[in-house]
């Protein structure tokens, strides 16, 4: 099993919610400005911005724009992402279910040129690696492919809880399939829910996406 590595952020995270398990953080106090931050944690504003993003994901702290980031627990409510590692993968694919066919519908109202080139370009790899016969080459690039379309959708939220979604669906994938067949089969249909984003035709995308879900080709 390979060792995941933490990154500056999460190591930003922990020493940020030590400091505040420890009271060196009082709940409803103020923290430090970023620059402050940098300073004692010796890290980028990017990586402070995503420990903070961490904290407030797992409800410790509480961002006010134009205000300041304020402590409001010391304890850590459970992670999407940490629920989802304890789901059935039926349970996460249910998840996606669920989402596609809004993802899609919003994608083809809000996508913009740079969206389409990105999907586009994970569709022709989709098929590449499909006629190549390469198996997890081929899943990741669909899942990039899905993943470019809740990008295009305008809504965050949306976006973060189908790239979790992915993420353990495509863990599973790499365990359990080695040919490329159900790919080349579908690969007519994905073409289709591209050109339908592409017009604009939000129903249209929202049918198509739930034809992929259920397997229907």
């Amino acid at each position: 099993m390979q060792i995941q590595r933490k990154t500056l952020a999460e190591e930003v995270a922990e020493r940020l919610f030590e400091g505040i398990s420890d009271d060196e953080y009082a709940i409803g106090e103020k923290l430090p400005i970023e620059p402050e931050l940098m300073k004692i944690y010796g890290v980028g504003r990017s990586s402070i911005r995503e420990a903070i993003k961490i904290l407030s994901i797992k409800g410790i702290l509480n961002v006010q724009q134009g205000v300041g980031t304020f402590v409001v627990s010391k304890n850590a409510e459970e992670s999407l992402e940490s629920q989802m590692n304890k789901a059935e993968l039926e349970e996460v694919q249910e998840v996606r279910s669920l989402l596609d066919s809004k993802i899609a519908a919003k994608a083809a109202l809000n996508r913009t040129e740079k969206d389409l080139a990105t999907i586009k370009n994970y569709l022709n790899l989709r098929n590449q690696f499909a006629e190549e016969n390469k198996a997890s080459e081929c899943y990741e690039a669909d899942i990039n492919f899905h993943l470019a379309i809740a990008e295009a959708c305008g809504n965050k939220l949306l976006k973060e809880i189908y790239k979790v979604a992915t993420k353990h669906i495509m863990s599973s994938f790499r365990t359990r399939h080695h040919n490329t067949e159900s790919f080349k089969i579908s690969q007519k249909i994905h073409t289709e829910l591209y050109l339908s984003i592409a017009d604009k035709n939000s129903e249209k995308a929202a049918v198509i996406a739930q034809k992929i879900v259920d397997q229907i080709y």
